[in-house]
C-alpha cells in the first residue's frame, strides 16, 4: 500500500510531467485517462449495478475517512464536505454529497448511517445577515449518538444532540435535541411511532 508521503510525491510528478506536455501529449493522455475510467465504470456497473460520478472511481471513502481522522471502518464519499472539527466514530457510513459543519464541532458515533444530501450544522450566520455583518457568526457543537440513521436530505441545526440508536426520517429538518432510541420526521422534526 502507498503511504501518504508517496501519493504526494507521485501527485507531484504526474502533474509536473503532463505540464512539461505539448497539446497534442494532453489529449492522448486524456484519452488514456478516459478509457481507464470507461474500464472502471464497466466494472462497477457489472459488479455492483452502480454508476457514480468521476472521482468515486478514483477515491477510496475507506481511505478519505481514515485521512480525515476518522474511527476504524467509517466511510466517506468523495462529493461529501467536511468543514472544521468533526469527530465520526467506528463503521459510520457517509453518503454523497453530505455537508458536515464542525466549525463549531460535530461530533458523530459508531455505526452510523447519515444518508445522501444530509446538512449537519454547528455554526449559523442568521445574526450576522440580519445585523448587516455586525454581529458576529453563532457556534454551539452538535453531537450525533451511536447506531443513529439520518435519512435523505435532513437538515439539522447547530446545538442539536441526536440521542444513540435514534431514527430522522427523510426530508426533516431537525432544531431540537432527539431523544435516545425514537423516531422523529417532519419540518419542524416531531416523534412519530
Amino acid at each position: 500500500m502507498i503511504n501518504d508521503k508517496d501519493k504526494k510525491r507521485n501527485s507531484k510528478i504526474i502533474l509536473e510531467l503532463i505540464e512539461q506536455c505539448d497539446d497534442a501529449e494532453r489529449v492522448v493522455f486524456l484519452e488514456h485517462f478516459l478509457s481507464i475510467f470507461a474500464l472502471l465504470h464497466q466494472n462497477k456497473l457489472e459488479k455492483f449495478n452502480r454508476s457514480l460520478p468521476l472521482a468515486e472511481y478514483f477515491v477510496d471513502r475507506w481511505e478519505r475517512a481514515k485521512l480525515l481522522g476518522f474511527a476504524a471502518g467509517a466511510s466517506i464519499y468523495d462529493s461529501a464536505v467536511v468543514i472544521g472539527d468533526v469527530s465520526v466514530g467506528r463503521s459510520t457510513w457517509i453518503g454523497p454529497n453530505v455537508l458536515l459543519d464542525g466549525s463549531g464541532k460535530l461530533e458523530i458515533g459508531s455505526f452510523c448511517s447519515i444518508s445522501a444530501n444530509v446538512q449537519v450544522y454547528s455554526h449559523d450566520s442568521v445574526l450576522w445577515a440580519k445585523s448587516g455583518g455586525e454581529k458576529p457568526y453563532e457556534y454551539k457543537p452538535t453531537v450525533i449518538g451511536n447506531n443513529c440513521y439520518i435519512g435523505p436530505n435532513v437538515v439539522i441545526e447547530k446545538g442539536v444532540s441526536i440521542g444513540d440508536g435514534a431514527v430522522v426520517g427523510a426530508n426533516s429538518f431537525v432544531n431540537k435535541n432527539v431523544e435516545k432510541g425514537i423516531k422523529v420526521a417532519g419540518n419542524p422534526a416531531k416523534q412519530i411511532l
